[in-house]
C-alpha cells in the first residue's frame, strides 16, 4: 500500500537540512544535504507509518501545503511510502 505524506525541509545554519512531517506527530529526519535529508525522512515516515499500523492506529488526515505554517526558504516535498502487508492484510 502507498502512503504519502508532505514533509518540510529546513536548511540549518550549518548548511544542513532538518525534516519534519506535520502530519505525523514527532516524526523528524535531517541530513548534510536535501538528498540525504529526503532519503532520511523517506526511512522515517515508512518507520512512523508501520509503527502507527502495526498498533491498530489510525493515520492521519493530509496536510495541504496552504494550510501548513512555512517559513521563507522552507521546501515541501511529499515522501512516499511503500509497504507491503502481509498476513491479515489485503492490499
Amino acid at each position: 500500500m502507498k502512503f504519502v505524506y508532505p514533509a518540510v525541509f529546513r536548511k540549518t545554519e550549518a548548511g544542513t537540512y532538518k525534516a519534519f512531517f506535520p502530519d505525523l506527530e514527532c516524526c523528524y529526519a535531517e541530513g548534510d544535504t536535501l538528498d540525504d535529508a529526503i532519503d532520511n525522512a523517506n526511512e522515517a515516515a515508512n518507520n512512523w507509518i508501520s509503527l502507527e499500523l502495526s498498533e491498530d492506529g489510525e493515520l492521519p488526515s493530509i496536510s495541504d501545503v496552504s494550510d501548513m505554517d512555512l517559513e521563507e526558504g522552507d521546501i515541501v516535498r511529499n515522501i512516499s511510502v511503500n509497504i507491503r502487508f502481509y498476513e491479515g492484510w489485503d492490499e
